[in-house]
């Protein structure tokens, strides 16, 4: 007879070298990243972005113009079971974040770390910006950095245990990676050459890697056939986005000067020396191949003039490396006491930049804050240059504003005229944001021939009297008989988007919303 165990008994053998281990520590450090999150996660407003991932999340589908189906379906789930709220929306990406915290010790411990090198690791990811970052916001970046290393953890175990089954999850978490961003298509091209480059190419002749490859193509391919049947949106949008000059272009240089602020100055020295030690400390010979994914996926993004955070999630694994470096170091120089000093700088550093991406500080608070920096916070696009806020930041400001002038246009529609007067919108923010705000003041959802607002039509609506956002009048003359200026939104001095014009627009010049709808697409 089986009895339930005592849980005032001894702890087990596994329960003592948990805690002893400092995995026990590690999962402390993970809540408190959770916590923090949770605590701030309300603080300005929401996202840009955020909006186009909830108006995603009403109309599922297999993919969209700019994304895979995966963020917007996690959306729709999580606004089912936990509402709307700021801290409900960004609940996922901050359990996702903190995992980030765990898997990067776990990786720590199967390349040799003890208990030192488990906290150390934790702590540098911790306090690294680009994952505070990721449990800050629902963006297609907030599961990127958890998929990319538990790939880095299976193919750890795959060598480390002669274990090629592990192949088998790595194509399950790269194709679940595949239908978030697909950016890891960089990642696993990395993987695979090298492998070429080492001796592990041994594994391209066994059969589990190929399983592991089929596994991730039965994954991603129902977001490949959306693609194929919606004429490749995605690709066509990066070629107009390349075509335009949107982004700010990197040197290489300056491309590995902002991936040490992202990854935080303290930690330079700590991932650097993992990089250094894959390839040349011999007891890491075995996952050399790490640090050749490194090299070859920064080539890549660099030679495809990638925005500087597209390789953030490949750091927990170089930070790990790095932990065993420096407890190694430590063992051997008998310098216990530099175990807390390093701890407490990287905390201390970590503290002085938090406010980057953690809303931490009020907005004058944070405005102040940031003319001390001894650095200019970096601008992924030429448009966010002017703005007083991160990007990050100033695309929360705003939203409210522009639906609100919109509901005053909408007061101005007569009972009559609304079954048949569309809210246009000139991009994914203003028609997201009407989405998400407009029903309080009985607004219909909104039209916009932006990314994949464009595929969703005209529903309907013959364009013969439309509520128009942030165009020029005499624009809309040419168009309509009838255009009404009705004001502009009331201005928020930290919004990218400030006093958005609104107009109503009756008795349309020319044909059918429907035949002139295909002219409005905007993918950029």
């Amino acid at each position: 007879m089986n009895l339930p165990a005592d849980p005032l008994a001894a702890p087990t053998q596994d329960e003592r070298r948990f805690i002893a281990g400092g995995m026990a520590i590690v999962v402390a450090i993970a809540i408190a990243k959770l916590v923090l999150h949770c605590a701030f996660n309300n603080r300005y407003g929401y996202f840009r972005d955020e909006f186009d991932y909830l108006a995603c999340g009403n109309h599922l589908a297999w993919g969209y113009v700019d994304q895979p189906p995966l963020i917007p379906f996690l959306a729709r789930i999580s606004r089912m079971i936990l509402g709307d709220s700021l801290r409900a929306i960004r609940f996922v990406p901050a359990v996702a974040a903190s995992a980030i915290v765990v898997i990067a010790a776990m990786i720590a411990r199967e390349l040799g770390g003890k208990r030192f090198a488990l906290i150390l690791t934790a702590v540098a990811v911790l306090i690294a910006p680009i994952y505070l970052s990721c449990g800050s916001l629902l963006t297609t970046n907030c599961l990127e950095p958890l998929l990319w290393m538990g790939c880095v953890y299976c193919l750890i175990l795959a060598i480390k245990r002669r274990q090629p089954r592990y192949w088998l999850w790595f194509g399950v978490l790269a194709g679940i990676g595949m239908e978030e961003k697909y950016s890891i298509a960089v990642f696993g091209f990395a993987v695979v050459v090298s492998l070429l480059l080492t001796e592990h190419r041994r594994f391209l002749f066994d059969k589990w890697i190929w399983i592991g490859g089929l596994v991730a193509f039965v994954i991603f391919l129902p977001n490949l056939l959306w693609n194929i049947a919606n004429h490749w949106p995605f690709v066509e949008l990066m070629r107009n986005i390349k075509a335009e000059a949107r982004d700010v272009v990197l040197s290489p240089w300056q491309y590995f000067s902002q991936q040490i602020l992202l990854i935080h100055p303290a930690n330079a020295l700590i991932w650097i020396a993992g990089l250094l030690a894959l390839f040349f400390w011999p007891r890491f010979k075995p996952y050399r191949l790490l640090a050749w994914t490194y090299v070859i996926a920064f080539t890549v993004f660099v030679l495809l003039k990638g925005k500087n955070y597209y390789l953030a999630p490949i750091y927990p694994m170089l930070l790990a490396a790095g932990a065993v470096v420096f407890e190694d170091a430590i063992r051997r120089s008998r310098q216990e006491w530099l175990k807390p000093v390093i701890v407490l700088i990287l905390l201390a550093g970590g503290a002085w930049l938090a406010p980057l991406t953690v809303p931490l500080l009020r907005v004058d608070q944070f405005l102040a804050y940031q003319s001390k920096l001894p650095f200019k916070v970096p601008r992924s696009e030429h448009s966010h240059m002017g703005a007083a806020l991160p990007q990050h930041y100033a695309d929360q400001f705003g939203w409210q504003e522009i639906v609100a002038e919109t509901a005053e246009a909408w007061s101005r529609i007569s009972q009559d005229e609304r079954k048949d007067c569309g809210i246009f919108a000139q991009d994914y923010g203003q028609a997201g944001a009407i989405d998400f705000f407009g029903p309080r003041y009985g607004l219909p959802p909104a039209l916009s021939g932006h990314q994949t607002y464009y595929l969703w039509g005209p529903r309907g609506y013959s364009g013969n009297c439309l509520i128009v956002l942030d165009d020029r009048k005499a624009n809309l003359d040419q168009l309509f008989n009838n255009v009404e200026f009705v004001g502009r939104s009331a201005d928020n001095p930290y919004a990218l988007e400030r006093e958005v014009p609104v107009f109503i627009c009756k008795g349309a010049k020319g044909p059918h919303m429907a035949e002139w709808w295909p002219h409005i697409k905007k993918w950029r």
